[in-house]
């Protein structure tokens, strides 16, 4: 009689219920909550703007302006002590599995809804229902589940629902998504694709990528990465439900004798494609010289070997470390002018008092000591960073 409900399954009957109900659900937080409401990357038909929000009231109890608010702080804090949920700050444990707490503790910062809150839903439904009585839709989702599944399985299902969002975004994404995966863009902040394929969560996976471009409503960017978010977007769009208005620029090439200002605003426009393709150009350099260091100087070899990853990423050493590394480049006269190099041309979109004469004639000096260094991979990308267009 517990298992007896209008719907009568096998038991893995009921898994495939429960997980296409929370596919749902991810599907509106990574589609309505997070790309169009905290990014505005698109707009979504009213219809399907409204089914977004009713359902996240039914199955999670979340408010849109809650979630837009703390996710656009995270965004404008990243890895500092004012984000809400870095692993980086609170330690990858407390993230991925207290992430829902961290977020329920920030949703009472009133400065953060005031400041980040804007623009989402403010209508009568809003305020007197979806806000005022949030917990009231998992209620009626657990009398539905059970009418429809019996006391068991309903019930069971819908702790499945409750704890679906918590883990898998407050705690995966926000948590391993900024700690453990592969790097496409040299960002900021920590932020990591945990897997190439979005599917779970998705398209979420792909999070390193959404820092590089937040306002992007496409979140894969390599031809082997997959975004079923960004599948149902165009599937919308087809049909007149959606509107996409922004996605990640994607860098053309023509061969050019001398960068121009053309050259300038594609390569600014296209910096985080920019910094990819140069980490890919150290890196030759680093093998290169890690190979010729371990012939006559093990000790700077184990030095550069030890401190690999954030050499290639460009982090910031200190202390005893940040000695360390001096004293091995000046060994490596190839390495040291990639990396110092490498700052200046990240420094080129940081320059926001200069003139765009100015930064040209950055741009152009940055060239052309490049390809009068000598060190190959340096040249051959200089030839490369003129012919953005």
């Amino acid at each position: 009689m517990l298992f007896s409900g209008l719907v009568d399954l096998p038991w893995w009957g009921y898994v495939l219920v429960a997980l296409g109900l929370t596919h749902i659900t991810i599907a509106a937080v990574t589609i309505y909550l997070h790309r169009c409401q905290a990014h505005r990357a698109l707009e979504l038909h009213p219809v399907v703007s409204h089914f977004f929000r009713l359902w996240l009231w039914l199955t999670t109890g979340m408010v849109t302006k809650e979630w837009a608010a703390i996710h656009r702080k995270h965004h404008a804090k990243c890895e500092t002590v004012d984000d809400p949920h870095s692993p980086q700050i609170y330690g990858i444990n407390r993230v991925l599995w207290g992430g829902v707490f961290l977020y329920v503790k920030e949703a009472f910062n009133k400065e953060t809804m005031e400041r980040y809150g804007h623009g989402t839903p403010d209508d009568w439904v809003e305020r007197n229902v979806y806000s005022s009585h949030s917990i009231l839709g998992l209620f009626l989702t657990g009398a539905i589940n059970v009418a429809l599944f019996g006391l068991i399985p309903g019930l069971a299902i819908l702790v499945v629902q409750i704890i679906w969002i918590p883990f898998w975004a407050a705690g995966v994404i926000n948590g391993i998504g900024h700690y453990f995966g592969y790097r496409s863009y040299g960002v900021a902040d920590a932020s990591t694709n945990i897997v190439p394929w979005g599917i779970l969560i998705g398209g979420e996976e792909l999070h390193n990528n959404h820092h590089a471009f937040a306002t992007s409503a496409k979140l894969s960017s390599k031809w082997y990465e997959f975004d079923i978010g960004w599948m149902y977007i165009r599937i919308m769009e087809t049909f007149g439900l959606a509107t996409v208005k922004k996605v990640a620029p994607k860098p053309r090439f023509q061969p050019k004798a001398a960068a121009d200002f053309d050259t300038l605003h594609a390569v600014i426009t296209n910096r985080y494609d920019v910094l990819s393709r140069y980490a890919k150009s150290i890196k030759k350099t680093y093998a290169e010289e890690l190979a010729r260091l371990a012939q006559w100087s093990p000790r700077d070899a184990e030095v550069l070997r030890s401190l690999k990853r954030a050499l290639l990423r460009g982090q910031a050493l200190a202390g005893a470390e940040s000695t360390k590394l001096g004293e091995a480049l000046k060994h490596s006269r190839a390495l040291a002018t990639a990396i110092a190099m490498r700052d200046e041309l990240a420094a080129l979109w940081e320059r926001s008092t200069a003139s765009k004469e100015q930064l040209l004639r950055h741009l152009q000096d940055w060239c052309h000591r490049a390809e009068s260094s000598g060190i190959a991979p340096l040249v051959d990308f200089s030839h490369r960073l003129r012919s953005y267009a």
